[in-house]
């Protein structure tokens, strides 16, 4: 899952060393009253076009049903997982409303996924192969080892995972862990280990841990530096401050969402670096894939040949992936994505059986390559059918309007955009290939949203009357409109409250009408935002202090580079030493051109300053957690020149702290 969740999880990714964890903060606002995620009842049309869903789609096909069902040995009707402060970490119970058929505030399509994504407990997918679905936003897989259990994908935090692992021993017997593979670099596929293995088992045992090539490179490498503004928006796109209700939070598509708990990781032992590398692991033969840049930019499938028995991983799920995903990261490659899917058909097209990362299995030879094939050939027709309408000068706007998957594929429920989308995928692909610009002089430098907005509401004859042409637009469901039109006003005029009321109850009803599970609570989280404001605290990254301590120093780096206010900066030339004393290594700070430089390298002798310091006041310092001022004068630092300098250039950077605003200037 690119992956993809708020910074203590993003942070959570940033290892080099063995074992460390990191606990999850609360969110500001998780708790509101059940009403507040839309206020606003589905209007008729919203109701009217919810029905008509059923004309489109088989919705009483019971195929997934008895799918998701199949193999079930025991279900917790109370699956609650708590911290250690008594905090919640994972509530299946919340979701008890998803039951029967859908209200007219849901997508009856996302409604079905939703119910689909509610059956959840231990699962035999076949002999020697258990997964735990519905403990966390994937699957845990248990693979019967001569010796013990493989795990596979121990999930998003240690304490679901401890909760998963014990409800399998309660009901299968008391099997050690004897291998753990880490799919992809995604936290919710290896955050939760340390609740199935200690790292002192981990070393006494010697207990393989196997990941695919650039594992731990790759889940560090865009989130520290753009952690912050990745977890603000995830807050949108997986409605973490959402109610779970009819008009609420109801489920990501992918999964119920992502555990907030304590997250850890083990260093591997084994990298898949070959596709069809075969390993014999506690008795058991595997044949791996690597599957580089596909849903995740390290990842890996395997078959077991003995079973006959695919895992997909999450490069296939039962719904449409994000070949761009809303809390913003790196476009994916939907050629090379399809083309791994392709590979997977003709390497393991003898499968009897596909389990995966998240959802449930399949069984039967002809309806998983069935499932491959419609999988396979949807990322190519968003990436083909993208360029040829690029070809014919159709901009992203056009193409995500324009286009629709043929029949044969859009009438697959694994297809539908449940957590992906085609309108976003489609400008995905535009992206990966063109850039933001889509050509027209008029979008190469446009106006920035207030002063925009200010001249729309002026050219619409003042506030008043846009708001009027804005509710006969509401009172005829048009509701995209409503959003696009009154959105300026908003950005003129954000303390317009009677505006502010009518844009929450357009991104209402767009919520209540689409089938995408982030697409819904985007919408209804920006609606709760107009109504009741942001978060009041962001993520506390000193909170992360324990993980950070074993991270490398040159993201951090990079990331203090990233928050260096250039217009402050302007003019300054400086070079600073800083000299790890605990490490015995040196990063020499170059500063011109209001761009800041980093070397790790001997100390410049004509340096400004010259600052020893050990890695855990730095870090504390880079994080927030004290003040250049704080130490200064203590013992946890030397200086060598001016500490007036060094004052005026740790002034030099921001202190972001991921509570800006989204849905207003």
């Amino acid at each position: 899952m690119q992956q993809q969740i708020p910074t203590t999880l993003i942070l959570a990714l940033a290892l080099s060393g063995c074992a460390q964890k990191v606990e999850a903060p609360s969110f500001a606002g998780a708790n509101l009253p059940p009403d507040v995620a839309g206020n606003t009842a589905p209007s008729a049309e919203t109701a009217a076009l919810n029905a008509s869903v059923g004309e489109t789609l088989p919705l009483s096909d019971p195929q997934d049903f008895e799918d998701a069902k199949r193999g079930l040995i025991a279900s917790n009707a109370e699956l609650r997982v708590t911290g250690a402060k008594g905090n919640t970490i994972w509530d299946m119970p919340s979701y008890g409303f998803v039951d029967g058929e859908a209200p007219a505030s849901v997508n009856p399509s996302l409604w079905r996924q939703a119910r689909l994504n509610n059956i959840h407990g231990l699962f035999e997918v076949t002999k020697g192969v258990h997964q735990l679905r519905g403990y966390d936003l994937a699957n845990m897989s248990l693979i019967d080892g001569e010796t013990g259990w493989i795990v596979v994908d121990p999930l998003t935090a240690e304490e679901t995972a401890r909760a998963a692992i014990a409800f399998a021993r309660e009901h299968l017997g008391d099997k050690p862990v004897s291998a753990v593979i880490f799919t992809h670099s995604h936290i919710d596929h290896f955050g939760g280990v340390l609740g199935v293995l200690t790292p002192e088992e981990a070393e006494e045992r010697k207990v393989p841990i196997i990941a695919p090539e650039s594992f731990v490179d790759e889940a560090t490498s865009e989130n520290i530096v753009a952690g912050v503004t990745m977890s603000r928006r995830a807050l949108y796109m997986f409605g973490l401050r959402l109610p779970r209700t009819e008009r609420g939070h109801v489920g990501s598509g992918l999964g119920k969402g992502p555990a907030q708990g304590t997250f850890g990781i083990l260093q591997p032992t084994e990298i898949i670096r070959e596709t069809t590398t075969e390993l014999t692991i506690d008795g058991v033969k595997f044949v791996f894939q690597n599957a580089p840049g596909s849903e995740a930019p390290a990842e890996l499938t395997f078959y077991l040949p003995d079973l006959k028995a695919f895992c997909g991983a999450e490069v296939v799920s039962h719904n449409m992936h994000n070949l761009y995903t809303l809390r913003g990261a790196k476009v994916r490659d939907a050629l090379k994505w399809s083309g791994y899917i392709d590979e997977i058909i003709a390497l393991f097209g003898e499968a009897d059986v596909y389990f995966g990362s998240h959802h449930w299995p399949i069984w039967g030879n002809e309806r998983i390559i069935a499932f491959l094939e419609k999988q396979r050939d949807t990322y190519k027709y968003i990436n083909d059918q993208t360029l040829r309408l690029a070809l014919h000068g159709h901009t992203p706007r056009e193409i995500a309007e324009e286009l629709e998957l043929p029949e044969s594929l859009r009438r697959s429920f694994p297809n539908r955009g449940y957590y992906g989308t085609l309108k976003h995928n489609a400008k995905a692909v535009y992206q990966r290939y063109f850039g933001w610009y889509d050509g027209n002089p008029a979008n190469l430098d446009p106006l920035p949203p207030a002063e925009a907005g200010a001249r729309y509401v002026k050219l619409a004859g003042g506030a008043a009357s846009l708001l009027t042409s804005a509710q006969a637009a509401y009172d005829t469901g048009d509701y995209r409109w409503v959003a696009e039109v009154v959105n300026h006003l908003v950005f003129s005029d954000p303390e317009n409250q009677e505006a502010r009321a009518l844009l929450a109850r357009a991104y209402d009803q767009l919520g209540y009408q689409s089938e995408s599970g982030p697409w819904r609570d985007v919408y209804l989280t920006g609606a709760l935002e107009l109504r009741h404001g942001g978060p009041e605290e962001g993520i506390d990254l000193a909170s992360a202090m324990d993980m950070i301590k074993q991270a490398p120093l040159e993201p951090f780096l990079d990331a203090m580079a990233a928050r260096l206010n250039a217009p402050k900066a302007e003019g300054m030339e400086m070079i600073v030493n800083l000299i790890f004393s605990d490490l015995g290594v040196s990063h020499v700070l170059e500063l011109k051109n209001s761009v800041l430089r980093h070397y790790k390298r001997d100390p410049d002798p004509d340096a400004h300053v010259t600052l020893r310091i050990t890695r855990d006041i730095y870090l504390k310092m880079a994080t927030g957690k004290v003040g250049i001022r704080d130490t200064l004068f203590t013992d946890d630092l030397e200086v060598e020149g001016s500490r007036v300098d060094l004052v005026r250039f740790f002034r030099l950077f921001d202190k972001p702290d991921g509570t800006f605003n989204i849905v207003v200037p």
